[in-house]
């Protein structure tokens, strides 16, 4: 059988090492219990690094990133009551003072935008406490993400433009394709490797078949 995880010799890690080389994981969209969808993650050597085992299991509305031992890392909430596709991000499994804020970009001129993330506090600030209407062309907009997430060719861009994270299709050794289910991460030290994989999860509801079901739970 074909290893869903990388088989390479180049130099990485399961997240940015402080010395400029970038962490490649690798994104396998399902759980590894019986009885959740999700998403399993790893690192080049096999190692499991990040799960997400209660994803469209649970009718709560809300997805949990965990590491390898279950510790939760950061829970993803549909912001309810508000204009347009809005995401509320918080630290753990918190339930108050979100981290970041994110929105679904529409706009027929710009295709190739998919999604802004904002740091919560300064967008609501900039919104008059209404993140949800706050302007995705803003300073407080912390990341910008670009490209096509069905075809899993994104990238995500800082403040300076920088390509901080992309996502890429996977091949294996021998050039046969996983699909759509398995691809990579590439993450630049400039970005912690639980906070890209939460954008990646983000994306997920935003564009992926988990959508529809995410939708169904948020209006019971």
């Amino acid at each position: 059988m074909t290893k869903v995880y990388p088989n390479t010799t180049t130099l990485i890690t399961s997240s940015p090492d402080g010395k400029g080389n970038a962490a490649i994981l690798t994104v396998w969209k399902k759980s590894l219990l019986f009885s959740c969808n999700g998403f399993t993650v790893f690192d080049s050597k096999g190692d499991l690094v990040f799960r997400v085992d209660n994803y469209m299991a649970s009718n709560k509305g809300e997805v949990v990133l965990m590491d390898a031992a279950g510790k939760p890392l950061y829970t993803i909430r549909r912001k309810r009551l508000s204009f347009g596709d809005n995401w509320l991000v918080y630290d753990g499994e918190t339930a108050m003072n979100p981290r970041f804020a994110a929105r679904k970009h529409v706009n027929i001129l710009n295709t190739k935008c998919l999604a802004h993330v904002s740091d919560y506090n300064k967008a609501n600030e900039g919104a008059g406490g209404s993140v949800g209407r706050s302007s995705p062309n803003s300073k407080n907009v912390m990341y910008e993400i670009e490209g096509s997430y069905t075809q899993r060719c994104c990238a995500v861009l800082d403040k300076k433009r920088r390509r901080v994270a992309e996502i890429k299709q996977k091949e294996s050794v021998g050039g046969v394709g996983f699909g759509v289910d398995v691809f990579r991460l590439i993450v630049q030290p400039e970005i912690d490797a639980a906070l890209a994989m939460t954008l990646v999860i983000l994306l997920d509801q935003m564009y992926g078949s988990s959508r529809r079901l995410s939708t169904k739970f948020n209006n019971k």
